[in-house]
């Protein structure tokens, strides 16, 4: 649409109406990358028909970065069950698919406002978003330059370093160093420290019960021992086994 003095820009719809069948796709999914605002609403609410114009105006300063999805209780029972709405309207904040915040009742412009705009990525973040969805070695580098402890872009870079024909050993080392411990940090250190090893499950867990004697009087084979079964991973049917035979062998 045209703007003032010829330019251009695009308008956002105000708001999509969501029925139980779309939610998953239309709340869920699309708030991976878009915030979405989720008014509860039904025809025969008066608070409801107070509340939703300030809503439409709230979401639609932000400009499309937040999204506006509404759902009448009347015809989505289940989903407000799943919800635990006790009351309506009933709004809730989504982000990255998650209940981030929530509020019953019809609330005042100013409370509205604030309530959407917390949603609203700043630039970084924004710019953050925007690298590591491209996913690539400079990209990963560059958010890491916002911010150097970015969990996801740093297990995201060392496990492209690792993928690298090049020794990045040093530097993958350093990575993990910035972030805190994690079930995918911890893989990716055992990955990292079982080399050419790494992608071979089946000389992993071999590796292992070679390792099980020794593990009760020997700390380096008992580390190496713990860092394969975080390399093996939860999903494999032997972990659960060999990580039982591990305590075994040490108590």
């Amino acid at each position: 649409m045209a703007g003032s003095g010829g330019r251009f820009y695009r308008v956002w719809p105000v708001s999509i109406d969501v029925t139980e069948a779309s939610f998953e796709a239309d709340v869920v999914q699309r708030s991976a990358s878009t915030p979405v605002v989720l008014d509860v609403w039904a025809p025969w609410c008066g608070p409801c028909k107070t509340l939703g114009p300030i809503l439409d105006r709230a979401v639609a300063a932000t400009d499309g970065q937040v999204v506006l999805a509404k759902v009448n209780a009347d015809e989505a029972p289940n989903l407000s069950k799943e919800l635990k709405v006790q009351g309506i309207p009933a709004v809730f904040a989504i982000d990255k698919g998650r209940v981030v915040d929530s509020f019953v009742g019809a609330k005042g412009e100013a409370e509205v406002t604030a309530f959407v705009q917390q949603l609203v990525p700043d630039e970084a973040a924004a710019e953050l978003g925007q690298l590591l969805a491209a996913g690539d070695e400079a990209s990963l580098r560059a958010a890491l330059d916002i911010r150097r402890d970015h969990q996801e872009a740093v297990l995201a870079l060392a496990r492209l370093l690792l993928d690298d024909e090049e020794d990045h050993e040093d530097e993958v080392h350093d990575l993990l160093e910035r972030i805190p411990d994690s079930l995918e940090r911890r893989q990716v250190a055992a990955r990292l420290r079982a080399g050419d090893m790494a992608d071979d499950s089946n000389g992993v867990a071999a590796a292992i019960e070679k390792l099980l004697p020794r593990v009760k009087g020997d700390d380096e084979a008992r580390r190496q021992a713990v860092d394969l079964l975080e390399l093996l991973g939860p999903d494999d049917d032997r972990t659960a086994s060999l990580r039982r035979q591990l305590t075994a062998a040490l108590y």
